[in-house]
């Protein structure tokens, strides 16, 4: 058993505060046997105002909370999954960017969001990623200490053609954090993130945003672990029902992912197949 941490959040405009409390998180999931805490998609900044947000956003090297998270990881000794940041690529334009920090501080993985939300809600609400971030263009997949753990964030929840590619990675784990809206929540999230587990035959983590912001958004929450089997772990619970920003904690059984392939192989019958031409 290995034991994993989910930090769920409600981000806020300044960076700085955000990496404390990432900080202040991953010493008290140490503290409490985390080998790795996972957290949120656009934990060091979320506000949907572009124009206040283009102040904050930096390259990689001057990101003050990856360099504040990989210091922590350092020092505290655990790896860290951060769900997403918004970083400026070298080309001016933003990514939507996952990253895998192992124990001594540096750097395993990165993942650039594949799938862009564009869409306008019935509640009013209209979001347009593609407007500000460029999506990314590879599937990624890392060795970490709960085995191999495959990347995709939010919006990519929906794209079944991203799990299977996961699933022929032969992930234990695929991460999926997010900062979903609250209809679409209530509708899909549970579903889909355990549709996602049973694809894959493999455990989800799904480090979540929850409750007011302070650009005026609210988000779902509900941080889930999800077991190969498509059984829920750990629900972290949301704006709907008390949930709060904070740590949960789940063991991860490696035994159990090899358990559930050989009772149901669906990765190993998978087949390919042609499409029927035109009659």
């Amino acid at each position: 058993m290995t034991r994993a941490a989910l930090f769920q959040m409600t981000t806020g405009i300044d960076p700085k505060e955000n990496a404390a409390a990432i900080v202040a998180a991953l010493a008290e999931a140490r503290a409490d046997g985390a080998a790795m805490m996972f957290t949120p998609e656009m934990s060091g900044l979320l506000d949907r105002k572009r124009d206040r947000a283009r102040g904050m956003i930096r390259g990689e090297d001057q990101d003050i909370v990856l360099s504040a998270v990989r210091d922590a990881a350092c020092r505290e000794g655990i790896w860290v999954h951060i769900g997403s940041l918004a970083i400026e690529r070298s080309d001016g334009k933003w990514a939507n960017r996952a990253f895998v920090i192992d124990s001594s501080g540096e750097i395993r993985a990165r993942y650039d969001k594949l799938h862009m939300f564009d869409v306008d809600l019935k509640t009013g609400e209209s979001w347009r990623e593609s407007n500000a971030y460029t999506a990314g263009d590879q599937v990624v997949a890392v060795e970490t200490p709960l085995g191999r753990l495959g990347l995709a964030i939010c919006y990519d929840v929906r794209f079944p053609a991203l799990f299977e590619a996961l699933g022929r990675e032969g992930c234990d784990a695929i991460a999926i954090p997010a900062a979903f809206t609250v209809p679409t929540g209530q509708a899909h999230w549970h579903l889909m993130q355990r549709a996602r587990a049973v694809e894959a035959s493999a455990y989800v983590l799904s480090a979540a945003q929850v409750g007011k912001h302070e650009d005026g958004r609210e988000t779902y929450g509900h941080s889930l672990a999800v077991d190969p089997w498509g059984q829920v772990l750990l629900d972290m619970g949301g704006a709907d029902d008390g949930g709060v920003a904070g740590l949960g904690f789940v063991d991860i059984d490696l035994d159990r992912v090899a358990e559930v392939r050989q009772q149901l192989p669906s990765l190993a019958n998978r087949r390919t197949f042609a499409k029927q031409a035109p009659q």
